[in-house]
């Protein structure tokens, strides 16, 4: 088998604890949904997998890059719908097992930690990150990276900012490991991401969809 990269094997722990959480948190959808009667079985079967899609995970530059974190925060849920697609599980409802099982698992930190984090984000510091990040990524340096550009928003828009990104690493992944019937799950998880930090996430179309680029547009949710 191949090598963990050591910058995954350094973090291998936190990424294993965060798919126990998540095992935790799906087995009652589990059992509802699938036919699948053995818990623990699945389970083992779905951190064996989870082993091989550590030492598939590719490298994008580490802490320097803000996509190591989208790989490292959900690239497991590759691993969790290549074990329910080998067992017959419909592919709807594995997408909805792991969205829930994502959003539960969001909805562990403290709201007033999730929403500092999301004012963060939305951040006019972190908005000129992401432009100084998005004009990186336009030299490839890593080839199975995103490839991304900041989007301001016109006079007409409602939105804060957008991203467009034009190459996707998740869908560079799906393809080269044969994951291209789970990858619009991976996709789906954003949304949760970004709502349960007080952002709303607008988008229309994806690179796993056949669009040419994915369409994210930001905005802060309002209070209820």
């Amino acid at each position: 088998m191949s090598e963990i990269h050591p910058f995954y094997e350094a973090h291998r722990g936190a990424m294993e604890a965060a798919m126990r959480q998540r095992l935790d948190l799906a087995e009652g959808m589990l059992r509802e949904r699938t036919q699948l009667l053995d818990f623990d079985r699945t389970r083992q079967e779905v951190m064996d997998e989870f082993e091989i899609v550590l030492t598939q995970m590719p490298y994008v530059g580490g802490a320097a890059s803000r996509m190591t974190d989208f790989f490292m925060r959900l690239i497991g849920f590759m691993a969790i719908g290549r074990v329910l697609l080998r067992h017959g599980v419909a592919l709807p409802v594995i997408g909805e097992i792991e969205r829930e099982t994502y959003k539960a698992q969001l909805l562990t930190v403290p709201e007033a930690e999730r929403l500092a984090l999301g004012g963060e984000f939305m951040s006019a510091e972190n908005q000129a990150l992401l432009r100084e990040q998005a004009t990186k990524s336009r030299a490839e340096e890593y080839p199975e990276d995103f490839v991304y550009e900041f989007v301001e928003p016109g006079p007409s828009d409602s939105f804060d900012f957008g991203i467009n990104y034009k190459a996707c690493g998740f869908c560079k992944f799906a393809a080269r490991h044969g994951d291209q019937e789970i990858l619009p799950h991976i996709c789906g998880l954003d949304f949760e991401a970004y709502a349960t930090r007080g952002i709303r996430l607008e988008r229309t179309q994806t690179l796993a969809g056949g669009a040419s680029h994915c369409n994210f547009r930001f905005s802060r949710l309002k209070p209820e």
